[in-house]
């Protein structure tokens, strides 16, 4: 173990289990928890002495962000993360693209490099401690915007163009390979959280395929390379079976919307992760930007009523105190405040924010892109 990773170790209280909250406890801390988050409060009440400790050694933190437990790792995560994507942000960076599409923004433009940092910048100041990168050039434009600052945010890694949805990088020693070569273009020693990105449909993995990614995993946190290890997937049953297959997983990464709806069946997905204290991240909280009715512009005559959809999808999930956090991608600074400020309302939505909220995903569903529609399968978790 390094130096770094020492010290990162004894700051987030890892040496002892009993100075980090696990998701079991979390929950059993029951209805003080519960009324406090309903509230607005974010359930601090609840928390031993030793907890509250382990929070304010935690990276970023600011008395302002709420922080949830990472399933039983000891790290201690902004209730609201950074996601690695920059969807629109030629609309704030204009000729940022080289082509068509968001992935082909040129890293290397002066704009965009400098807009990644405000927003990095910006998060840290806020409390907000986890990005999450899914592809090379994320995780290549993330490592830069912390370069000098690596210890204030626990970084996500996975590049998915080499890992399990590429046939040829479904081997542990071909998806070792992969994470080397990211640690060795970063200038890292090792990732927070490896996170392998599997195919949506990830049952259509052989299970011969799930062996060769836990070993891939269970290795590189063995050698310390990876603090954490995980996996994202769009298949909540084969989800379920992973999970109870493998505990040596710590995380996963899941769509989970503002429609999303939980349901405690002992037989289902969510009771699965609560048993085994799994952290959870959910991707897409703002249905790809198709709830929004503007162009996410600073100058959109939808900025404010966006800004406030964007709360209210962010209260919406936090409602729900088995997920760690939603990770939106964000593209100004202006939008890390507005999450930033979701997390300091009052939790729970009152009747009239539901029926507006529901309208507004009704119109995301709509407007969803064919791309998009497997979304709408995360209706129920």
């Amino acid at each position: 173990m390094t130096e770094a990773e020492e010290h990162d170790r004894k700051k987030d209280g890892r040496e002892n289990s009993g100075n980090g909250l696990t998701r079991r406890r979390f929950m059993r801390n029951g209805a003080l928890a519960a009324a406090g988050m309903a509230a607005g409060l974010s359930g601090a009440e609840a928390l031993t002495d030793k907890q509250k400790k382990a929070i304010k050694n935690t990276r970023s933190y600011n008395p302002d962000m709420e922080y949830r437990p990472l399933g039983n790792t000891g790290l201690w995560i902004s209730a609201v993360c950074l996601g690695g994507h920059w969807k629109r942000i030629n609309e704030v960076v204009p000729n940022c693209y080289e082509g068509g599409h968001w992935l082909s923004a040129d890293l290397e433009h002066k704009g965009f490099r400098q807009n990644r940092h405000d927003v990095v910048s910006r998060c840290i100041e806020r409390g907000i401690n986890y990005v999450d990168a899914c592809t090379y050039q994320e995780i290549m434009t993330y490592a830069r915007a912390l370069k000098g600052r690596r210890d204030k945010m626990f970084m996500g890694f996975s590049w998915y163009q080499h890992e399990m949805r590429r046939e040829k990088y479904r081997d542990s020693e071909k998806l070792l390979g992969v994470l080397d070569e990211g640690l060795s273009r970063t200038g890292m020693e090792y990732v927070d959280l490896w996170r392998i990105t599997m195919h949506e449909d990830s049952s259509k993995h052989t299970k011969a395929e799930v062996d060769e990614m836990v070993k891939a995993l269970t290795k590189a946190k063995k050698q310390g390379k990876a603090r954490f290890i995980g996996f994202s997937s769009h298949d909540r049953g084969h989800i379920k079976w992973i999970i109870e297959q493998y505990p040596e997983i710590d995380a996963i990464v899941t769509p989970y919307t503002a429609d999303s709806k939980v349901v405690k069946d002992k037989s289902g997905l969510w009771e699965a992760l609560m048993k085994n204290e799994v952290g959870w991240f959910g991707i897409k909280p703002f249905a790809s930007t198709s709830l929004f009715k503007g162009d996410s512009s600073p100058d959109s005559e939808h900025f404010e009523e966006d800004n406030r959809r964007a709360r209210m999808a962010i209260r919406y999930i936090l409602h729900n105190p088995a997920i760690t956090a939603p990770i939106p991608g964000l593209i100004t600074p202006q939008q890390v405040d507005n999450v930033a400020l979701a997390v300091k309302e009052r939790r729970k939505l009152d009747k009239a924010e539901r029926k507006e909220l529901k309208k507004a995903m009704n119109e995301a569903w709509a407007k969803l892109p064919p791309e998009y529609e497997w979304l709408k399968d995360w209706e129920y978790v």
